[in-house]
């Protein structure tokens, strides 16, 4: 299974981005609004400069307090960006999300922002796959 088939199940269309010098407080009501947990930092809607998570505004409060919250999220996101390709398999996504251990991955198509997917999304697709190939298994054994 490829990121390309997870991609084709979401509503990617609706992709949530917001620029550098957005304040972490606007950056937070706007995870709170669209209830997501990561947001991609963009200046175009297109690259990805960074990703900020529930975790990196969790830092920001506890080293700078509530002085955090009119910082702008360029301070406190994520900038190695760990990123994939539709042609990225499912597995190996999993591999990255663990061996780093982040949750979301931004997907890039020639260089340009195309989606963004959660390990939820990840094992979701797989369970899907794994149940697809029980029931072809015993489809098999069973004669059908």
């Amino acid at each position: 299974m490829f990121v390309q088939h997870i991609l084709n199940t979401k509503n990617n269309a609706n992709l949530i981005t917001v620029p550098l010098k957005t304040d972490l407080s606007g950056a937070i009501s706007t995870l709170a609004a669209r209830k997501i947990g990561v947001v991609i930092v963009s200046e175009t809607g297109k690259n990805a400069l960074g990703i900020l998570s529930e975790r990196d505004i969790i830092r920001a409060l506890s080293e700078a307090g509530t002085n955090a919250l009119s910082a702008p999220v360029e301070q406190f996101m994520s900038r190695d960006v760990v990123t994939c390709s539709p042609q990225t398999s499912a597995d190996d996504v999993l591999a990255l999300m663990t061996e780093n251990r982040f949750r979301h991955m931004p997907v890039l198509e020639e260089g340009a922002l195309i989606g963004l997917i959660s390990q939820g999304d990840v094992v979701f697709a797989r369970l899907q796959e794994i149940s697809m190939e029980k029931d072809a298994l015993q489809g098999m054994i069973m004669g059908h």
